[in-house]
């Protein structure tokens, strides 16, 4: 029976442990941006004609802008290690009366190296009948990584910009008005594409060494990475929810061993049998 209890005890434990670790490594956990009830979601008016322009919003907010067809609109948003961001636009297009044709949208995405990211799946591009009011395009990046080769394309913590422009249309269209609308959401991806390492800073235009930002500390300004971070501030991207799940298996292991050792062992010297002998 005494056995019994303990094995009890350490499934009951082990259970318990991994309840603890469950949540944390759900694949598709609830977005990480702010409840919508208690933040404003209005985001920028308007939109950079370049990079270095781009219009800054935060993920759950939305952005919108009003220009001219053919004009290149910019915008930027930061996602930090483990997010997985989807951006959607939505296009709204001229008059019908005013249109001679079809015309072609495009969304792109670049990172704060400004190398375009390829999406995972989404409508990246679409082309709008004559007679179509609005247009909706989607990307869905892959999972932002701490840390990468030189070599590779991964996505890093950082600024990622958004660029949205028609990539086809009747010459006598361009230069009409239409209306751009912007958001980006984001879920934690955890331990799932977590990897050893991390930057020194997050990929954000102007950052500097860290001696310039002990600079800008001590005057009180703050850094270019301070200032590009999301609404929690930037995570120091050593920790995932694979320490939860090392922890738990090395705990199991140990009561497991336990067990093994308890049900192995026998009874012990009989009863029966003398001291001495």
């Amino acid at each position: 029976m005494r056995t019994v209890r303990m094995l009890a005890a350490a499934a009951l434990t082990g259970a318990a442990l991994l309840g603890l670790a469950g949540p944390a490594a759900v694949a598709d956990s609830p977005p990480a941006t702010a409840d919508p009830d208690t933040r404003s979601t209005a985001g920028p008016t308007e939109a950079g004609t370049t990079f270095r322009t781009a219009a800054r919003f935060l993920p759950g907010q939305h952005a919108t802008a009003r220009a001219a067809t053919g004009d290149y609109l910019y915008w930027v948003f930061p996602a930090d290690t483990g997010q997985r961001s989807t951006v959607k636009a939505t296009v709204t297009l001229p008059d019908t009366a005013l249109r001679h044709g079809p015309t072609t949208w495009r969304v792109d995405v670049y990172d704060g190296l400004r190398r375009r990211q390829p999406c995972m799946y989404g409508t990246q591009s679409r082309t709008a009948a004559k007679e179509t009011a609005a247009v909706e395009l989607a990307c869905v990046l892959r999972p932002v990584r701490a840390a990468a080769d030189a070599w590779a394309n991964d996505p890093l913590p950082g600024s990622y910009y958004i660029r949205l422009t028609v990539t086809g249309l009747p010459d006598e269209d361009l230069g009409q008005p239409f209306s751009a609308r912007i958001g980006v959401t984001t879920v934690d991806k955890n331990g799932a594409y977590a990897s050893d390492g991390a930057l020194a800073a997050p990929l954000v235009p102007g950052a500097t060494t860290a001696d310039r930002a002990e600079a800008d500390a001590e005057a009180g300004r703050p850094s270019a990475v301070e200032a590009a971070a999301p609404e929690d501030g930037w995570s120091s991207g050593w920790w995932s929810d694979r320490w939860l799940w090392t922890a738990a298996g090395g705990v199991l292991a140990a009561l497991a061993g336990v067990g093994g050792y308890v049900l192995t062992r026998g009874a012990g010297r009989p009863s029966r049998v003398p001291p001495a002998a």
